[in-house]
């Protein structure tokens, strides 16, 4: 019974390693010797793989104390290795149980066979079982079509085939190093099989930017490489069939990475010559099957005129972006923006608004507008909304995503938000993009999440979007030092981070008197004899319709609250504007209002007495009241374990009880007064550490700060 190698160089890739190997223990074909490299991880990794190997005798584990590199890894563990066969596997991809069974026992008198690559986004293996026929297919004159992206991935070699044609790693290379040992394979094979029920999981990691595989590395850092090994393989064979291959991976590494790469004008000069060169090596036949415009890109590179190419490149980027805008108006939008709108002087005395997408006039954004108003500094005012709003000052307003919306946002010196910007929307050096947030978080974020559970969603690629977004940021408002602890983590945030507070939070200190109280009280039509709570519950990401459309179930028993708690209390109702839809709450009138759709949180804030939430961080700015709060927690364990899981520890520092039924709530309000009691020592330790820089001044601070960081951003009335 033949013996197969498999070959796994590791490099600190703990969160995966177990079950790659597991895949491994539970093949069907069992009579393997696993070769562990483990190739300079830390303290963690080298740990844990000396466990799985101390549990399974097939396991050879060897340890390098200076990093060797994928392909200096693989070549060690070809040497040795025991086997009559030899199989390489990442140590973050996994295999069905089936699959070293299918390839060795269809791979006859071949000296390899393939079998099919899925890329996932899960983190376990499958036992996919066939039975019957199997759809052998035999690779010849396309041999190359088998590696069109994936390397060695998914092959089973006969060792006595890789040690007489001494198929090698490249070891001078990262990325590509699979390229020279694959190439050469199929150059010496006249026929490869290829069986589509051998399955080999290739795992998108979970974080590009923190934790990125090879291939998820920036495209600076595979550029070089690339041009490496195509100029080593491309000196080394001659055959039409290898020149067709070779040509083909450099012009598509080209139109995918290298033309993006060179999007921005600067970077052309980094690599120009070097890529040049390499288009000069492509053989000319093999340009056929590309259009008329790329193939002019190519020759204008090869010329090795960068004046020349850079016009050229510059016209042929104009025509693509034109094709694809004809083909949808928002693409067309998006064209005129980038090629028109962009190239226009910025005007320094525009600034340009947007809260929470344009869907409320509200947050942060509303309250650095009121104040620069308020000192009549003479800018033009741009908010972004989805439908005309009623905004004091009678500001210029325009539709979100329209080509008014694109015009000023291209034009305005200032972009004030709270929330993203689509991806797809660049920022010139000449906008300044001041992201104020609209939270203190208690729920992972961003590049804190282990797993993103929205949507339509992966967590690579929400990761990625949300660290192209980031990137853009030239300042990020934050309210606390926990905040911007947590802000330069979970956002990868480099720049100026305004330690300053909310500028939301002004109003919790200038208008926390009777007085304004009342007046907000019979502004929202609420009765001024009763106490107000406030019930401000978040969202749950994996409680949704579709991409976009999130639902929520309302846990909070009204009948119960009204019948007890009626005669003394109202209760208002604010949810998340991702679950903000209209709730019939129509037979508890008098009782309970909903206020989802109101703008400004903050005046709820106010003309409440007491809060109930659960993971919104709303309860972050309420305690600048030190008005009681409680926490309907009734899916903690779910939410904490699953979903998100919290930066603090909600049992023992959010300051109230932490309450899973409608009666717990009812019993705590009842006995308000013994809760105000027993959580004071918290409450004062939590309001020190999260409210520290509120103080009523922090929309002034903000604003002044840009004024001194950018003299020609304001002008004031006295000028």
């Amino acid at each position: 019974m033949s013996k197969i190698s498999v070959i796994i160089p590791v490099h600190n890739t703990e969160e995966y390693v177990s079950s790659c190997i597991f895949s491994l223990q539970e093949q069907t074909y069992q009579n393997l010797e696993i070769i562990l490299i483990n190739d300079h991880s830390n303290d963690q990794c080298r740990m844990l793989l000396e466990n799985i190997a101390e549990q399974d005798k097939r396991i050879e584990l060897y340890h390098f104390e200076t990093k060797l590199g994928v392909g200096a890894a693989r070549n060690f563990g070809v040497a040795k290795a025991t086997g009559d066969y030899i199989y390489f596997l990442d140590s973050d991809d996994y295999l069905p149980a089936q699959t070293l069974e299918l390839l060795i026992n269809h791979v006859g008198y071949h000296p390899m066979i393939r079998g099919r690559m899925n890329t996932t986004n899960l983190s376990s293996s499958f036992a996919l079982i066939f039975e019957g026929t199997y759809n052998i297919k035999y690779f010849e004159e396309n041999k190359y079509n088998l590696i069109k992206t994936s390397g060695v991935h998914n092959f089973l070699l006969r060792k006595d085939f890789i040690e007489e044609n001494n198929l090698r790693f490249s070891e001078n290379v990262d990325l590509y190093s699979d390229m020279p040992f694959i190439t050469e394979a199929l150059y010496q094979v006249e026929v490869v099989p290829y069986l589509k029920e051998a399955i080999y999981f290739y795992r998108r990691r979970k974080d590009p930017i923190k934790n990125p595989s090879l291939n998820q590395l920036e495209t600076q850092e595979k550029i070089e490489d690339f041009l490496y090994i195509y100029k080593e393989l491309k000196e080394k064979y001659k055959d039409e069939l290898t020149n067709a291959y070779l040509d083909k991976q450099l012009l598509n590494f080209y139109r995918k990475d290298i033309v993006l790469f060179f999007k921005v004008t600067d970077r052309i000069n980094v690599y120009f010559e070097e890529v040049s060169v390499a288009t000069q090596q492509v053989w000319h036949e093999n340009l056929k099957e590309y259009d008329f415009f790329f193939r002019r890109e190519i020759k204008a590179l090869a010329k090795g005129n960068k004046k020349k190419y850079k016009k050229t490149n510059s016209k042929l980027l104009f025509l693509r972006d034109f094709y694809r805008g004809i083909k949808s108006r928002s693409k067309m939008k998006l064209f005129i923006y980038n090629h028109f709108f962009t190239k226009l002087k910025r005007k320094d005395n525009w600034v340009m608004f947007e809260s929470f997408q344009g869907k409320s006039y509200s947050d942060n954004p509303k309250y650095i507008y009121e104040y620069m108003q308020g000192k009549k500094m003479r800018y033009k005012y741009i908010w972004s909304v989805e439908e005309s709003k009623d905004i004091p000052y009678k500001p210029k307003q325009v539709k979100r995503l329209s080509l008014s919306y694109y015009y000023y946002l291209a034009r305005s010196k200032y972009w004030v938000l709270n929330s993203r910007l689509p991806n797809y929307i660049n920022k010139s050096n000449d906008n300044i993009y001041l992201q104020t947030w609209h939270g203190t978080p208690l729920k992972r974020l961003a590049g804190d999440m282990e797993d993103v559970h929205m949507p339509g969603t992966n967590s690579a690629t929400y990761k990625r979007n949300f660290y192209n977004e980031t990137q853009k940021w030239d300042y990020l408002i934050s309210p606390n030092r926990y905040s911007s602890e947590v802000f330069k983590s979970a956002f990868w945030f480099d720049n100026e981070m305004l330690n300053i507070g909310y500028p939301r939070n002004d109003l919790l200190y200038n208008k926390n008197n009777t007085s304004d109280i009342n007046q907000l009280k019979s502004k929202l039509k609420l009765p001024v004899n009763k106490k107000v709570i406030l019930y401000a519950p978040t969202w749950r990401d994996d409680e949704f319709y579709a991409k976009g459309q999130y639902k929520f179930q309302l846990k909070l028993d009204l009948d119960k609250l009204q019948k007890n708690l009626g005669d003394d209390y109202i209760i208002i109702m604010r949810m998340h504007y991702f679950i903000a839809t209209k709730m019939d709450i129509s037979e508890y009138e008098g009782f309970a209002y909903d206020f989802s759709f109101y703008n400004d949180i903050g005046e709820l804030y106010l003309v409440s007495d007491l809060l109930i939430t659960d993971y919104s961080s709303v309860f972050f700015d309420y305690a600048n009241l030190k008005r009681p709060m409680l926490f309907f927690t009734y899916d903690i364990d779910k939410y904490r374990n699953t979903l998100r899981g919290f930066y603090i520890d909600m049992e023992n520092e959010v300051p109230g009880p932490l309450l899973k039924t409608t009666d717990e709530v009812i019993d705590t309000i009842k006995n308000i007064n013994d809760m105000n009691e027993k959580y004071k020592d918290r409450y004062d330790l939590f309001y020190n550490r999260f409210c520290e820089w509120d103080d009523g001044n922090a929309s002034e601070r903000a604003v002044h700060h840009l004024i001194s960081k950018n003299e020609h951003f304001m002008q004031s009335e006295k000028d």
